[in-house]
């Protein structure tokens, strides 16, 4: 058959199957996309959804993020790197008692040591969730509570339950950084 012996209705038929078929396989992709993103960022996702009010433009942001950490030379931690940081980390739990504020300052600055040395470069807080949340999404809010109780605490507004919750969030951080747990005194357990 030529494209002579087509009629217009024809014709008609034969470019609105194509669209269909396209509009078709860009939906899959799209559903694909969310499904792929939302797996992988688990509670992210959703943060990024709250975030931006805009699915579209929330799964472009987690694009991005992963994209930025993929260009990163993430390692993981030696066994000797691993036993040195549980060992510093039991070492600040334990002062926990005698001086919270101290404890969680310093939990601090060993969480953002530990995530030097695998391989994430290291800049402000907004950006250093920015990048864990692609490697650890289901534990950075641990990481954005503790540092909201510590912003707090820098201002005179906290407890001493909070500087434990605090503890407690980024010991959750630190020990899906590690990849291994660490043993927990008895001081800063509830």
């Amino acid at each position: 058959m030529s494209s002579d012996n087509l009629s217009p209705a024809m014709i008609i038929l034969i470019v609105v199957a194509i669209l269909a078929i396209a509009a078709a396989i860009w939906m899959y992709l799209q559903k694909k996309r969310t499904q792929d993103l939302r797996s992988k960022f688990g509670p992210e996702y959703d943060r990024a959804i709250d975030t931006h009010k805009d699915r579209s433009h929330a799964e472009s942001d987690l694009e991005t993020r992963a994209k930025r950490v993929a260009k990163f030379n993430i390692r993981p931690l030696t066994e000797g790197e691993r036993t040195r940081y549980a060992e510093d980390w039991r070492v600040e739990q334990s002062l926990f008692v005698d001086d919270p504020r101290a404890a969680v300052k310093h939990a601090d600055i060993l969480v953002q040591d530990v995530m030097k040395h695998r391989g994430y470069p290291v800049s402000d807080f907004e950006q250093n969730a920015t990048d864990l949340s692609v490697d650890h999404p289901r534990v950075v809010e641990h990481y954005r509570t503790a540092h909201e109780i510590a912003l707090r605490d820098a201002r005179g507004q906290s407890s001493t339950e909070d500087l434990r919750n605090a503890m407690v969030s980024y010991r959750v951080l630190f020990e899906d950084l590690l990849e291994q747990h660490v043993n927990r005194p008895e001081e800063v357990r509830r």
